[in-house]
């Protein structure tokens, strides 16, 4: 199953400006972050968790951002 993170990519920019001040935020490399957004890795549980602490996203939204 392949999945479209074009919404998640846009709050990344709209809350953080860029990808690598995101990455540094979540404490991963640029490369890894580029990984899942690209559909190349996947999310475990608490990386979808701690993406929705950061991007300031409700339990509610989790679909529409990481399963489209």
């Amino acid at each position: 199953m392949k999945f479209t993170y074009n919404k998640l990519r846009g709050r990344i920019i709209e809350k953080y400006g860029t990808h690598e001040r995101f990455s540094k935020a979540l404490g991963i490399s640029k490369n890894s972050l580029s990984l899942k957004i690209n559909g190349k890795t996947g999310f475990s549980q608490a990386d979808i968790v701690k993406w929705c602490e950061l991007l300031d996203l409700d339990v509610d939204e989790i679909g529409e951002y990481f399963f489209d």
